[in-house]
């Protein structure tokens, strides 16, 4: 029993439970308890069998938990060092990078100012693609010297792409040389080989590594827009192999994220928010003589200013795709487009509104409201698709669900007041 104990007590250590090979040697190591206290022939049958129990309690909750560790332990819980290529590579260095379950390793040699690499990530979608990137003159993807491995016709290729800015990656030889360049599928990830020369002199390099979902010919499908992917940037140390993130706490702005951001705030305020609050005022307060003109100009006033705001929303999102040639996303795009349409044509119908005696008026009116729900409708599917995209904070999303529930909980006390207001009414009209 007291192997048992130290076993336990090795157990306790996470290093052991996170290293397999160590957690295995350390089981094999205690597997025997030390017999202190063995039996002699003339021990009692009760005294042998209370031994045998108490030996057989240990063993199977230790081939327990040997079992349950080697099933939920992932391959790529291990750390970058445990790595082994077929092509039996090594360096000098490797960094389990912090995001996208990715690492590096890396060897520099400084007399002739080459990098050999081996960049390694989780590949679980087999149509997906992988990147490792050397950026010269910044930080960010804009700019940066990519080699991207993908399966084609699951064969591992990797090739060079020059990321000259959002809207333009496309296959290209890189700024600097690079030669060994070769592809692997191992375990469940995908691994790039490349050696490259590096200016004379620097200590380090701007890398970023990215995963993306899909590949068409030679274009990328655009990756996600999680936390994990916009952070999946930093600073390699050439002389330590270190990586240090420059994404995380609060580094620089990314101007391109920035107006997505600023694309977003401004749809969800308009489309969003302000058009269905400019609904909830004309369909409910015009029942209400008092209300009268009241309500009209304050429905107006309502859709004017969504209109606006609207319009440059749609303004930065046109730009944005404009500069991103690879990004597609047609249900957000197409139906921004249909939005921005439809609301032009509903302020076109407030200088085309015939008086309320007029005979055409109920065609405007039918006109009019159809539209105006349809804009409410998609404008409220836009803002998800728009969240679905950018993936922003939980916070962001949830002030959002909260708004518009509250608006549309307004909406239905007013339905309920709208119809006991006007049956009322009917009633009174019929007993005068």
């Amino acid at each position: 029993m007291e192997g048992w104990k130290q076993f336990e007590l090795k157990f306790s250590n996470d290093s052991i439970f996170n290293s397999g090979g160590k957690f295995i040697k350390a089981i094999s190591s205690k597997f025997q308890c030390p017999a202190k206290n063995s039996t002699t022939p003339n021990s009692s049958s009760s005294s042998s069998s209370s031994s045998s129990s108490s030996m057989a309690s240990p063993s199977w909750g230790l081939f327990f938990i040997l079992s349950l560790s080697l099933l939920l332990s992932p391959a790529n819980s291990l750390p970058c060092s445990s790595t082994k290529f077929s092509n039996n590579n090594l360096y000098s260095h490797c960094s389990d990078l912090p995001y996208l379950s990715a690492s590096l390793h890396s060897t520099f040699d400084s007399s002739n100012s080459s990098l050999s690499v081996a960049f390694v990530a989780d590949h679980s979608n087999a149509a997906g693609w992988i990147a490792w990137a050397v950026n010269p003159t910044s930080t960010g993807m804009a700019g940066s010297q990519a080699l991207v491995a993908y399966l084609d016709a699951g064969v591992p290729v990797v090739k060079t792409y020059d990321v000259a800015s959002y809207g333009s990656v496309k296959p290209s030889e890189l700024s600097f040389e690079v030669w060994d360049v070769a592809g692997e599928l191992s375990g469940g990830e995908l691994i790039i080989f490349a050696k490259l020369k590096v200016p004379v002199g620097d200590t380090t390099l701007n890398q970023v590594w990215q995963v993306g979902p899909s590949v068409d010919g030679t274009r990328l499908g655009v990756h996600e827009f999680k936390p994990e992917n916009l952070k999946a940037k930093g600073t390699l140390s050439l002389s330590g192999g270190e990586s240090t993130s420059t994404a995380s706490g609060g580094g620089e702005i990314d101007p391109r994220m920035m107006r997505k951001n600023i694309h977003g705030v401004l749809n969800a305020v308009s489309w969003g928010l302000l058009f269905p609050i400019g609904i909830v005022i004309a369909r409910y307060l015009r029942v209400f003589p008092s209300a009268d003109p009241a309500w009209f100009y304050l429905h107006i006033s309502c859709q004017i200013s969504a209109y606006v705001i609207g319009v440059a929303g749609w303004g930065t999102g046109m730009k944005l795709g404009s500069e991103s040639e690879g990004y597609q996303v047609f249900d957000h795009r197409n139906i921004g487009i249909a939005l921005f349409s439809m609301a032009t044509l509903q302020m076109f119908a407030l200088f085309l509104r015939p008086k309320k005696d007029h005979k055409y008026r109920v065609y405007w009116n039918i006109y009019h409201h159809s539209i105006g729900y349809s804009i409410l409708i998609l404008g409220i599917i836009n803002v998800f698709k728009g969240f679905h995209m950018l993936s922003p904070d939980h916070k962001w999303k949830f002030a959002y669900v909260v708004s518009i529930v509250v608006v549309g909980a307004i909406a239905l006390i007013l339905e309920l007041v709208t119809w006991i207001v006007v049956i009322n009414r009917k009633s009174i009209n019929k007993s005068t």
